[in-house]
């Protein structure tokens, strides 16, 4: 396993469309779920070992990749799991629902109807989602990516540590204002875990707080200025992945809060979307900006000066690994999942000084993604 990350563990980009739904991989017809053989994927024998639902040898593996939105950070997870798709010779459909948790409810339901062999969800809201989690998982292997749900029947989870990668985020604050100062925090939704998490991080770093166990919170209230010794959060402002009210949160944020020191984004879309309000109150370079995943405006405003770094998860792994799971549980291969029900992948921090290079294993990746 660890040579398999090593293999993309210097970073992972790529910037493919794929529309809401591809499918990649190899052709062929999968299991019908009304079919005898389809079985439980949770399920315990005598002995309490896990019974996984697994496939008829030279049968096609059929698998699901469902992302919690549309974005440039899952077309670069869509080309690791059309990577993955190549190299074990499955067939893996990437699902991006466009409306939030009722489609993404709909589009695994149409998934688990087609009788597909395992699922991999970023789960758009965990505690909510815990029993639809359950119901997927009693006639598919499920894992998570992304963005976890622990209190579900998921097999295991794939992605980095939220949590820590939000104190990441916050020494990356610590550096660019190390004298302290105001902090706005920008994100889609904080009804996922992995916006808590990081959230979270961020906060903890900024105001010295001890390491928390990401999967138990203690979970500062939104809405409500914290104030530390020298950081000063003013709230944490959501868009649900509009990217319009992703830009107007920034300006009214410029407007009502003319020395803001540092704009903090946790998903991908919403540092670009800083920049442009940032740029037309011409305030570049004042208001600095961090950011998390590695999409193309960003990485250039790193380039330039404008955006002092970001904390990038390799979404390409994602994709990879959980296609490289699933097809494992689908053939009754246990030992192919994580010790202690986590694949921790490891994040990658970019800063102008390692840009370049970051930006050129883009290319590479690229390449593998095709």
């Amino acid at each position: 396993m660890q040579n398999l990350i090593k293999r993309f563990g210097a970073l992972a980009a790529i910037a493919v469309f794929v529309g809401a739904t591809t499918l990649v991989g190899c052709g062929g017809s999968g299991n019908n779920p009304g079919d005898s053989d389809q079985g439980e994927a949770v399920q315990e024998d005598a002995s309490g070992a896990i019974k996984l639902h697994t496939v008829k040898d030279g049968e096609t593996i059929k698998l699901a990749y469902v992302t919690n939105g549309i974005n440039e950070f899952w077309d670069i997870a869509a080309a690791g799991v059309k990577a993955a798709a190549k190299d074990f010779d499955v067939e893996a459909e990437v699902l991006m629902p466009p409306k939030g948790v009722v489609d993404q409810k709909r589009m695994i339901e149409n998934a688990l109807a087609k009788g597909i062999d395992g699922l991999a969800i970023s789960p758009i809201d965990a505690e909510n989602q815990v029993a639809f989690i359950n119901q997927a998982a009693k006639v598919t292997n499920v894992i998570t990516q992304d963005s976890d749900a622990p209190d579900s029947n998921r097999l295991c989870f794939v992605g980095m540590d939220n949590y820590k990668a939000g104190r990441d985020a916050g020494k990356l604050i610590k550096e660019v204002i190390p004298e302290g100062g105001k902090v706005m925090i920008f994100v889609g939704r904080l009804e996922q875990l992995n916006s808590q998490q990081r959230r979270q991080g961020i906060i903890d770093e900024l105001i010295d707080a001890p390491m928390q166990d990401g999967n138990n919170l203690t979970v500062s209230p939104s809405a409500k200025v914290i104030k530390g010794d020298k950081y000063e959060i003013l709230d944490t402002l959501t868009d649900n992945f509009d990217y319009a009210k992703a830009k107007s949160n920034a300006e009214d944020t410029i407007a009502s809060h003319p020395d803001i020191a540092c704009m903090v984004g946790l998903f991908a879309y919403n540092i670009p979307n800083c920049l442009q309000a940032v740029e037309g109150a011409g305030k570049l370079n004042q208001i600095k900006m961090v950011s998390f995943d590695e999409a193309a405006d960003t990485l250039a405003g790193i380039a330039a000066g404008t955006v002092h770094g970001t904390v990038s998860q390799q979404p390409f792994e994602y994709g990879y690994h959980s296609i490289r799971i699933l097809k494992g549980l689908a053939q009754g291969d246990e030992s192919i999942l994580p010790e202690g029900g986590t694949l921790e992948v490891p994040v990658v921090i970019v800063k102008k000084e390692n840009v370049e290079a970051f930006s050129k294993k883009l290319a590479e990746l690229k390449a593998q993604g095709a």
